[in-house]
């Protein structure tokens, strides 16, 4: 029972106990004080009735009219005249009346017994009769009653008031208590919550301050470790000069986009290399030929950002060189990106640098998943030897695998708008595994495909960027949550389904999204919805849409996340359900230290504010044990479970 209700009920006893003892108190004051007076009153009443009757002593008719006329007045129980000679009664006159609008147990509560009163009535000097009077106590009892009555209505007046007033005062000075229950609920949802209003009173200031104190500390241990975590990926896959991927970043994200899985597509990978770099060096001096790569750097970061690429990834190499991955990216497109970037290039030239060369050449290899790196490496180093021999062009294109002729974007969009329209999409569903117990399912992972017209079910890396492309990515991802609601519906086990950035950003796609959540309020503990962290919004907007999404009842996780860890100090404020790392810092984390370190760096953080960690493409028996190791929560990828279709009843 909480305080406030054991205070009002406290409260509400002691009105009790103060009313009954009043009340009894009163009662027998008043009960002596009516007894004292009816016995007054027989007595004056025997009295007069005694001197009015001794005239007429011997006139039985007198004597009667007279008892007669004082006791209809109704204050009387019983007169009686009585001869003292014999003691036979002249005359007698009783009423059995009892009170009225008085219930019977305060009657008999109050035991008001009706009071006596007598006097002589004398012939010359002798004692001729004997007059007795009983007051009867009905009026009395009747009085009583409604001070009764009106003692109880005041006091419960005055309970009332005092109740309203103790409880609105009670509840004002326990809100602190309120305000510090919510937050240290908010710290068991990782969220840092101060309470800016300190109360008044001594003993709950005190405990507020030291509840902001220890959520402060709470707040800088955790932005101490994130700033740590940050810096240690930094140092390990960030150039230094100009803050684009170096080496090994690259060379972890391009060996994870060749990987066989369904969800990578195909692409084209573009290799820069700065022409003549020494002899820049030599003519403009170190500085000039520094700001000359950090300008390529800026220009590259910005073709990304401009573009709003899904997985792109820009780095340099070492010296001069630089790499632009582009998975999705059409020949079409790139083309023109190429042309676009190589007068770019132009615009950056140097005074002193060579006028008959270009700034830069650029080669440009096509991959598609299941190729080995050293072949796509191969193949762009091929590709900038062309543009190098090439004095017309500084751009070079290589597609070195036979494959069919691309649809084009008519054709992709009739047959994925039919396919959306007559429901012809296939959920797959990849389990994920505790490190510690593969044997058991978290809960599994929402993957689509799409039929095509010839039925062929067609894997999410082909048509997943021909989606962002036409602006459907809303429209699939409402469909997707559909049928995974209605297999919810059928098999009501844990799920988690990706939603689009292009979902988050528009608030109709949004606000339809809400709504369908809110009209399946009894999958809410069940779906697990999960963005990508190379797409999250502001922060401000980010835990605006995190909030409406949670008060839905459906819970929010975050996926691929690692690439930018600056951000882990922002989601103690989104109540996530857990994060999941991006598969490319797991790609042979039981071979490479630095990668190890960089996760034991991000356990650390997340398990400050009790946030599970779960990794993502975990293909071999060695991944598995460091993440074991380490401590990770769950994993998934092959070696956990392959996509598949959910296994029939």
């Amino acid at each position: 029972m909480s305080l406030l209700k054991q205070l009002f009920i406290a409260i509400c006893l002691f009105l009790i106990v103060a009313f009954t003892g009043s009340f009894i108190s009163s009662m027998e004051s008043s009960r002596e004080q009516l007894l004292s007076q009816l016995r007054s009153h027989a007595q004056d009443a025997a009295t007069a009735l005694g001197l009015s009757m001794t005239p007429h002593v011997d006139d039985p008719a007198m004597i009667e009219l007279m008892v007669s006329s004082i006791f209809d007045s109704g204050y009387f129980a019983q007169i009686r005249v009585v001869n003292i000679a014999d003691n036979k009664t002249i005359v007698e006159r009783r009423t059995t009346t009892t009170p009225e609008n008085v219930p019977g147990w305060f009657v008999d509560m109050v035991d008001l017994q009706p009071q006596p009163g007598d006097a002589l009535i004398m012939r010359g000097w002798e004692q001729a009769a004997r007059v007795e009077v009983l007051s009867h106590p009905q009026f009395a009892i009747n009085k009583l009653w409604d001070s009764a009555i009106g003692s109880l209505l005041w006091l419960l007046g005055c309970g009332i008031v005092s109740a309203l007033l103790g409880g609105w005062l009670l509840r004002s000075q326990l809100r602190p208590l309120d305000n510090m229950v919510q937050q240290a609920e908010a710290i068991t949802r990782r969220e840092f919550m101060s309470l800016q209003k300190v109360p008044r009173t001594p003993e709950l200031k005190r405990v507020v301050l030291a509840m902001n104190q220890m959520v402060e500390k709470l707040k800088t241990l955790f932005a101490e470790e994130a700033a740590r975590s940050e810096k240690l990926r930094e140092e390990a896959y960030q150039d230094s000069l100009t803050g684009l991927a170096n080496r090994r970043l690259f060379d972890i994200r391009l060996a994870n986009q060749l990987s066989a899985n369904e969800q990578n597509t195909d692409g084209y990978l573009m290799f820069l290399r700065v022409n003549d770099l020494g002899g820049l060096n030599q003519r403009l001096g170190g500085q000039k030929t520094d700001a000359l790569i950090k300008s390529i750097g800026i220009q590259l970061s910005r073709d990304i950002e401009n573009r709003n690429s899904t997985g792109w990834l820009a780095s340099r190499s070492r010296g001069g060189e630089f790499t632009l991955l582009a998975p999705g990216l059409s020949a079409e497109d790139c083309d023109r990106l190429a042309q676009e970037l190589s007068e770019q290039l132009e615009s950056l030239r140097q005074t002193g640098a060579s006028d008959c060369k270009p700034v830069a050449h650029i080669g440009i290899a096509a991959f598609r998943p299941g190729e080995e790196v050293r072949d796509v490496i191969g193949r762009a180093d091929q590709a900038l030897a062309q543009a190098q021999s090439n004095p017309e062009q500084c751009w070079a294109r290589l597609d070195d695998f036979n494959v069919a002729p691309e649809q084009g974007l008519h054709e992709w969009r009739n047959w994925i708008d039919a396919a959306l329209n007559e429901g012809k999409l296939q959920l797959y569903f990849q389990p994920v595994a505790p490190c510690d117990d593969t044997t058991q399912v978290m809960h599994h992972k929402v993957l689509a495909r799409l039929l095509d017209p010839q039925g062929e079910a067609i894997a999410a890396g082909r048509f997943l960027p021909w989606i962002d492309r036409l602006g459907w990515a809303a429209r699939f991802d409402l469909a997707m949550l559909e049928h995974s609601l209605e297999h919810l519906a059928k098999h009501p086990l844990p799920l988690a389904l990706s939603l689009a950035a292009a979902t988050l950003r528009d608030e109709e796609s949004f606000a339809q999204l809400i709504k369908v959540l809110k009209e399946h309020p009894q999958h809410g503990a069940l779906m697990t919805l999960e963005l990508d962290e190379r797409y999250l919004p502001p922060a401000a907007e980010l835990e605006t849409l995190s909030l409406r999404i949670r008060e839905t009842g459906y819970k929010l996780g975050l996926q691929h996340f690692g690439g930018r860890f600056s951000l882990i100090g922002n989601l103690t404020h989104l109540g996530l359900d857990y994060l999941k790392i991006d598969g490319s810092y797991i790609r042979s984390i039981d071979q490479e230290a630095d990668k190890r370190l960089f996760i034991e760096a991000l356990f650390r953080a997340s398990n400050s504010i009790d946030l599970p960690l779960i990794a993502e493409m975990v293909e071999t028996e060695g991944e598995l044990a460091a993440l074991k190791e380490l401590g990770i929560d769950g994993a998934m990828g092959r070696l956990i479970g392959a996509p598949a279709p959910w296994p029939e009843d």
